[in-house]
């Protein structure tokens, strides 16, 4: 209760400051503890930030500098990525385990310092090391500053919904038997809104959450996608949503009945409580559109009009089938970045590096495995390695044989990549990342492959927000394909999906300097190696240059 209500009265004071305060410095604190949780009839031990599933939301303003100091009272060692922060400068802050920082191990703490410079709109954290995010995870919510609008009508009232995924078993105990087997781990057992799957088959006492609302009124749902590996519509019945922003960059607005959101990514809609009264279906269901196992399972949620009777039949929606290519590409064709005066899509239209990299799935010898073979991830066929200090240690201390630099730009073998495969399904091992100078600008395309099978990988690149400024059927064709690139007002994001046997071309400008992971969010393919880094050289001066890492850096 008394951090509730130290968040309440920060948001009090800030808005009773007077507005020539520009920026606050705002101070939270996660215990890392251990917490039983019941769900689907069941209950087990859950790693949580302060007991909560999903754990406390941050807010602050655009400009705010957040301090969060994180205390390890569990077993595990954890660190916590703040999802969308651009960090810049400061990627000590940034999160994931190996890569810019050693986890935080039982008994230490950490305090993460970094500034939302820039910033606003919907982000949010979660833990960044095994697969402990599947219950460390909540949403980190940025105001504008003060004074300044939503360029969309201002909302009555504004609500957080995290979509996630539910395993009645221990999740490390899922993903270590995976490994051991070499084989795909077991798919969740429900799917949670604000962490309820809501009434289930042979559970039907399992509640759901409810949201509370007034007719004639607009409320700004603030939607993330913190499910460890699907994809997810989500919608709800008799009510249209607005899209105004997605990754905290406002889009064009335009309306639809349902989203898709992939792990890693938020979508802000408006919906508006057309109706006089009723109950609504709130729902989300998985989008898998390969021959790849997900958990069916709908999760559902109440959309509850004050003053209706608690007898009244709630209204349904039916979601779409999970393979609804079509609707997914729709949706997804559909985003546009606002591109207004005040917030211009600035795309880089001079590129420095044009990188080609294949994401797809392996397969690699392994004598104590079930088939004596595993199932690997990777990047240009690398299947990363995680390091045993932290690479941006390494790179800022100039630490040699912790990791090479020639990471390849460009496929190792060029073949038919959504085609016949090669019979040899082996991947390369390494920890080699991909440098850049200061300010130099990228073009990335990613290619899925149809090695083992396509599928749809959300890729995730931390320290950056980059344009998707084309994406496609098949095999990229660097002759004809650019000739349709979006270059005016494609949409900015920090996660993004690569189409099942397709491809999605970014591009970004590397203005910050340190190492920053790019990895599948579907947390199984992290797992299996579909990862990799880039190190951004620093420029000129202390302005363009990584800060010192700060005293209490944790040790590995």
């Amino acid at each position: 209760m008394a951090a509730f209500g130290i968040r309440v009265m920060l948001l009090v004071a800030a808005c009773l400051l007077p507005l020539s305060v520009e920026a606050m410095v705002r101070h939270y604190k996660f215990n890392v503890v251990l917490k039983n949780a019941t769900r689907l009839c069941s209950t087990k031990p859950i790693v949580t930030i302060n007991g909560k599933f999903p754990g406390p939301t941050i807010y602050a303003r655009e400009d705010d500098t957040v301090l969060v100091k994180v205390v390890n009272h569990v077993k595990y060692n954890v660190s916590i990525h703040w999802h969308g922060v651009r960090q810049m400068r400061t990627g000590w802050a940034d999160g994931p385990a190996y890569i810019t920082q050693c986890p935080i191990q039982p008994g230490q703490a950490y305090v993460y310092n970094f500034t939302l410079t820039g910033q606003r709109g919907t982000l949010w954290w979660h833990a960044h090391i095994l697969w402990l995010r599947a219950t460390v995870q909540g949403a980190l919510v940025i105001l504008p500053k003060l004074g300044v609008p939503y360029p969309f009508p201002k909302p009555n009232m504004e609500q957080v919904i995290i979509l996630s995924e539910w395993w009645k078993s221990d999740t490390e105990a899922v993903i270590n038997e995976a490994l051991k087997s070499g084989l795909a781990p077991n798919v969740s057992d429900a799917h949670t809104i604000n962490g309820q799957p809501g009434p289930v088959q042979g559970c039907a006492s399992q509640g759901g959450f409810k949201l509370d609302v007034q007719p004639g009124n607009t409320y700004l749902l603030r939607i993330i996608n913190a499910a460890l590996n699907e994809e997810l519509f989500f919608k709800i019945a008799g009510h249209e949503l607005i899209v105004v922003e997605v990754d905290a960059i406002y889009t064009k607005p335009f309306k639809t009945d349902t989203i898709l959101i992939a792990p890693g990514q938020t979508t802000n809609v408006l919906l508006t409580t057309k109706h006089a009264a009723g109950k609504y279906l709130v729902a989300a269901s998985p989008f898998m559109d390969a021959p790849i196992a997900v958990d069916n399972k709908t999760a559902t949620a109440t959309l509850h009009y004050l003053g209706t009777l608690g007898s009244t039949i709630t209204t349904l929606t039916s979601m779409p089938p999970k393979n609804a290519t079509p609707l997914a590409t729709t949706f997804t064709d559909s985003l546009r970045s606002l591109n207004s005066k005040k917030y211009p899509a600035r795309v880089p239209l001079k590129i420095d590096h044009n990188l080609l990299f294949t994401v797809s799935l392996g397969v690699n010898p392994c004598a104590t495995c079930v088939n004596n073979s595993r199932v690997v991830a990777d990047i240009n066929n690398v299947s990363f390695v995680m390091p045993q200090i932290s690479l941006l240690q390494a790179h800022f201390f100039n630490i040699k044989g912790v990791f090479t630099d020639d990471f390849p730009g460009n496929p190792p073998i060029v073949y038919n990549f959504t085609g016949t495969q090669p019979s040899n399904l082996n991947t390369m091992k390494g920890t080699r990342v991909y440098r850049l100078a200061y300010n130099s600008t990228v073009q990335l395309v990613l290619q899925d492959t149809g090695m083992l099978t396509p599928e749809n990988h959300p890729i995730h690149l931390h320290g950056f927000n980059f344009f998707v400024v084309g994406r496609g059927q098949g095999n990229f064709n660097p002759t004809k394909d650019p000739k349709k690139f979006n270059l005016v007002d494609p949409v900015e994001r920090n996660t993004v999906g690569v189409p099942a046997g397709g491809w999605t071309a970014i591009r970004f400008k590397a203005d910050n300097p340190g190492v920053w992971f790019m990895h599948c969010h579907l947390e199984i393919h992290t797992t299996w190696g579909l990862k990799m880094a880039f190190v951004v050289d620093n420029g000129k001066g202390p302005n363009e240059s990584v800060l010192p890492p700060p005293s209490d850096l944790p040790k590995c």
